[in-house]
């Protein structure tokens, strides 16, 4: 009888935190940014306050976890062209970005675009397999 779990230990696992860990510091980045944007200037407090009012601010925080997703994916196809990208390393993927999102949670940066919950681990699900569609294999 095979062992399901066997093909993990074959997964680029290394590779998939390294895309994650490079996805999870621009987000970072782009917290920071927006965190001192936040703090200096009345406009982008007022834009952030409209994007993130109640009717929309579900759509907001799905679209940045989508595109979290979509650049993740997007960054390992860049810059590991050796790995083989299919259904298996898509779902390790995904493991592998709410790690260190969950550790990003731990720093004392203000989660502005993305507060790992369940709708934007959805997002970030959704937006994985869509960028890696020609991968389904």
């Amino acid at each position: 009888m095979t062992d399901p779990l066997r093909s993990l230990k074959y997964l680029p696992w290394r590779s998939l935190l390294e895309v994650a860990a490079i996805a999870t510091l621009i987000v970072v980045a782009l917290e920071f940014i927006l965190g001192l944007g936040y703090a200096q200037s009345n406009l982008i407090r007022q834009a952030l306050s409209i994007l993130y009012a109640r009717p929309l601010g579900l759509l907001v925080n799905v679209a940045v976890a989508f595109g979290v997703g979509v650049l993740a994916v997007y960054l390992l196809e860049r810059l590991y062209k050796r790995v083989i990208i299919n259904n298996g390393s898509l779902w390790a993927l995904v493991p592998c970005l709410a790690l260190l999102l969950l550790v990003k949670s731990l720093l004392p940066v203000q989660p502005i675009l993305v507060d790992l919950d369940q709708t934007q681990l959805m997002g970030i699900l959704v937006g994985i397999f869509w960028q890696g569609r020609p991968y389904w294999r």
